[in-house]
């Protein structure tokens, strides 16, 4: 793993971020103009470029808080663990990061993930299972691993995503209101006509709504779990370490109260036990790389 390909990565993600934004901000001014010119009013345009502007803003400032609400994590200090944070303490020291702000979830699962929109506003946040379940060395491996999801800056990519999917439900909640409810100007055989167009284009987004959501989660590339990986065992020079620790979170049978489909992908290992086997609904949201394959790669790498 050569360090150019770090940065890369890293500049990638900063691209992508800005990519994922600007596509949604102009695809809600799109279907906005679209129900603007249906309903022969110039309020839902503005309406719509009123909401894509606040949006884009909440996702890239608030997202981090939203994920950590929603996960309901407690932020604590180095006097409430002390050996918790000598552990991110020195590996922020050895990769240069900033040191992170530090959440604990109260779930028996163990399991971690990082959020935060730059290095300098990170977060690492890990389960009371996870500093039960494993070893020093293994602890230390999935803090490696999240910090180089900071480092890499797969975590804002990953945390707006949530928000922006959380609109879209919203979205087609409204729009399906507009279409059953809302008015229509113009004379009755127009405002039919319209109307129906309208309501047939709801019924077309609250179809290909979900589908949406999991393309963009899916856009995120499972390389970057990959990639993580190897970045957390350059820091720690010691792969054994997270490859036995993601063995040890993948084989817990316990579930994780606070983890549904938006925010599954921000964790280290996917925080659903046995549904993901038998629910064709986890199975669409998977967004993972198979287990097997990420501790193959971590013992097959020489340091």
């Amino acid at each position: 793993m050569k360090m150019a390909s770090l940065y890369t990565q890293a500049e990638s993600n900063t691209r992508k971020t800005w990519l994922y934004l600007t596509g949604f901000f102009l695809l809600i001014i799109g279907i906005g103009w679209l129900i603007s010119y249906l309903m022969q009013s110039t309020f839902i345009l503005w309406l719509a470029v009123i909401l894509s502007f606040l949006t884009s803003f909440f996702s890239y400032w608030y997202s981090d808080k939203v994920v950590l609400a929603m996960s309901r994590a407690r932020e604590i200090k180095k006097q409430d663990n002390p050996e918790l944070y000598r552990l991110v303490e020195n590996l922020c020291i050895a990769s240069g990061l900033p040191l992170p702000k530090i959440y604990i979830i109260d779930e028996a699962q163990p399991n971690a993930f990082a959020t935060g929109r730059d290095p300098k506003n990170g977060v690492v946040a890990v389960t009371q299972g996870l500093l039960e379940r494993l070893d020093r060395a293994e602890l230390e491996g999935v803090l490696a691993h999240e910090l180089a999801h900071i480092g890499n800056r797969d975590i804002l990519l990953s945390t707006i995503v949530v928000v922006l999917v959380g609109v879209v439900v919203i979205i087609t909640d409204f729009f399906f209101r507009i279409a059953f409810w809302g008015g229509m100007s113009g004379r009755g055989r127009d405002r039919g006509q319209a109307r129906l167009v309208l309501i047939l284009f709801a019924l077309a987004l609250a179809i290909l709504a979900p589908l949406f959501a999991n393309l963009m989660k899916l856009a995120i590339s499972r390389k970057r779990e990959f990639l993580a990986d190897a970045s957390g065992a350059l820091l720690t020079r010691y792969p054994e370490g997270l490859a036995r620790a993601l063995e040890k979170i993948s084989q817990d049978p316990r579930a994780l109260g606070t983890a549904n489909d938006a925010t599954a992908h921000l964790y280290i290992v996917s925080p659903f036990r046995g549904k993901e086997k038998t629910s064709w609904l986890h199975r669409l949201f998977m967004t993972h790389p198979p287990i097997e394959e990420r501790i193959k790669a971590l013992r097959g790498m020489e340091i």
